[in-house]
């Protein structure tokens, strides 16, 4: 299958989770779910794709990608299954730095960002190698193209496998990780010239981090981690 006047095209629908609150007592930052804020955001994702057929969808298991997908699955025709590849999981951090302020956390962490295209780097000291959760994420969206029964899919994924699998795509590797923000609730647009199953001739990356509760960001002037960071630096999950 592919795109109306295409030969060999599919196009991906990659969004980021819905805003949650990784603060409000769960023991364990894996299992948050939406906030209000973040169903909200999943509404109006639903709204901009109301027009879309999707072929496939697929999250990464987490409740937050799960009630996101969900819900912007609600609002169209003829939904698929929703499916779960764990491979999409967010990317594993290490140990909690030894801090004293917010700024100086988030200049910490994305210095890791940025030196993630560096042989072993991790994010934060213990974390997940960035290549290797490149690797996997890469590897979820290659067996997604492998099968040849859609043309347009929906992946609802996390910040920092979206920037990796985002870098890839723009054939940057790990260099242009830290360049792709992401705000919850996002969207983002790669369209993929096959050369045969599966093989990627040439990825087009169409939008990067549309919002469609608020498209202009008006007022956004916060980045995601920055606005994670509104905590007190001792609350912050790492």
């Amino acid at each position: 299958m592919a795109l109306p006047g295409t030969e060999h095209r599919r196009r991906l629908y990659l969004m980021r989770h819905g805003h949650v609150d990784y603060f409000g007592g769960h023991t364990d930052i894996h299992q948050v779910v939406l906030t209000r804020r973040g169903q909200s955001e999943a509404e109006a994702a639903a709204k901009a794709f109301s027009g879309v057929r999707f072929d496939r969808a697929i999250c990464s298991g987490l409740p937050r990608t799960r009630e996101t997908a969900e819900a912007v699955l609600r609002g169209v025709a003829d939904a698929p299954a929703l499916e779960v590849d764990a491979d999409l999981v967010e990317l594993r951090g290490g140990a909690r730095p030894d801090v004293k302020s917010r700024a100086e956390l988030i200049r910490l962490m994305n210095s890791y960002f940025e030196r993630a295209h560096e042989p072993g780097a991790t994010n934060l000291e213990g974390g997940e190698i960035f290549a290797d959760a490149q690797a996997r994420a890469v590897g979820a969206i290659e067996r997604l193209l492998a099968s040849t029964d859609w043309q347009t899919a929906l992946v609802v994924a996390h910040e920092g496998i979206n920037r990796l699998i985002l870098s890839w795509a723009c054939g940057a590797g790990l260099q242009a990780m830290s360049a792709f923000e992401q705000d919850t609730g996002c969207v983002n647009i790669v369209d993929f010239d096959l050369g045969g199953i599966g093989h990627v001739r040439r990825a087009l990356v169409k939008a990067v981090n549309l919002t469609p509760y608020n498209y202009l960001k008006h007022g956004m002037n916060l980045t995601s981690l920055e606005a994670i960071m509104q905590r007190d630096v001792k609350d912050v999950p790492v």
